[in-house]
């Protein structure tokens, strides 16, 4: 399905692709995976020129600092910034597209005076504190405990593949605040400054060689319940307004970036074979991506249909058996890993069927919601 532009996204996408050809030139060569510090001042330098010229929080009301764009537009700016090589939201991607988006739902009026307009020009980075080593798919299971001592919750426990957790300013985490309730009714979401003490931050090595995660442990540490977001022992209903967004819109870009990345490996291609499948893994993303408009064409008219709930599934896998495409082909130069972004895009999608819900987990949902199948006997 294509949706007709209207001359207002004709307007947005010329002037977009205007500003992306004065910008980027501009831009400073991008620093090596593992400099975090030059790392997280490019990433927040690309944010703040968004802000700048009005592209941060597209997606976001325009009371809180945003856009209050269309959803063609989110389209369009998936589109080209990818398409143009710009950079991804890097190390604010927590803040700007989880976090923000659930303070603006779920928090108070001090809590989204006091972090959007920052989250915003990329003066705050995020980072997230949900999985814990016991907790995973089966998330309610999570044990870090947040005991009540007057104005304050003292947290204990530990959470592991906190996404930059140790260039993070604050935290999006999930604690238990009543141990006796059932699991899914005893977790608060709560906003946590990372410089708190009783913190300790230890990265985590990737298949990669990157320390992009990192495990936290959290000993005595003392934050104020006005940190809480939304009623307390309320936190597994926040935390599916923040899935809803990890679900559904971190995959757009990558979307897009798949399409790209097909035009790249055919480039390498001289098997007659190899062809084939690069077609079906084309088709496949072709596919996907007319989903997705299909889907914003429904959210325009306020509807939702069961494509919201495929697309993580479908986009995951296809982009996995894509990767496994990418080392066949490249045979004895799959082995070299730095500087390729073929092989580097086939480790990286080992996880993409974990992160945010893993696939047998996304298979129970569409069973039960979907198709109206009795849930999984536990």
């Amino acid at each position: 399905m294509h949706l007709k532009p209207s001359e207002a996204d004709a307007a947005f996408r010329a002037a977009l692709r205007e500003w992306l050809a004065r910008e980027l030139p501009l831009l400073a060569p991008e620093p090596g995976r593992e400099a975090w510090d030059e790392r997280r001042k490019w990433d927040t330098d690309w944010q703040r020129r968004l802000f700048d010229a009005g592209y941060a929080g597209l997606h976001w009301p325009k009371e809180y600092g945003g856009r209050g764009a269309t959803p063609t537009e989110q389209l369009i700016f998936f589109e080209e910034t990818t398409r143009a090589r710009a950079p991804y939201v890097g190390v604010n991607f927590v803040g700007t597209l989880h976090a923000g988006p659930t303070l603006i739902e779920e928090g108070t009026d001090a809590q989204k005076a006091e972090h959007l307009p920052l989250i915003l020009r990329g003066d705050e980075v995020w980072c997230q504190g949900f999985s814990e080593p016991g907790a995973g798919s089966d998330l309610a299971s999570l044990r870090t405990r947040a005991d009540r001592d007057g104005d304050d919750y003292v947290l204990n426990g530990q959470k592991i593949w906190c996404s930059f957790g140790h260039i993070a300013d604050v935290g999006e985490f999930l604690v238990r605040t009543d141990p006796d309730a059932p699991k899914h009714r005893g977790i608060s979401w709560v906003i946590l400054p990372m410089d708190l003490p009783g913190i300790e931050v230890r990265p985590l090595r990737t298949a990669l060689g990157s320390s992009e995660f990192a495990e936290v442990f959290l000993t005595d540490v003392r934050v104020p319940v006005s940190q809480r977001v939304g009623d307390e022992n309320d936190g597994w209903r926040v935390t599916n307004v923040t899935l809803k967004y990890e679900r559904g819109t971190a995959f757009v870009s990558e979307l897009v970036d798949s399409l790209r990345l097909c035009e790249d490996l055919a480039k390498c291609i001289d098997d007659p074979g190899h062809a084939r499948e690069l077609g079906h893994s084309l088709a496949e993303f072709e596919a996907l991506w007319a989903l997705t408009k299909r889907n914003v064409s429904q959210s325009m008219r306020g509807t939702t249909g069961p494509g919201a709930m495929v697309i993580k599934l479908a986009y995951t896998e296809a982009r996995q058996r894509f990767g496994e495409l990418c080392l066949r082909v490249l045979e004895r130069n799959a082995l070299n890993i730095d500087g390729n972004e073929l092989v580097e895009e086939r480790l990286r999608t080992l996880a993409l069927t974990i992160a945010a819900g893993t696939s047998q987990i996304q298979r129970n949902i569409i069973a039960e919601r979907v198709l109206g199948l009795p849930r999984e006997p536990r």
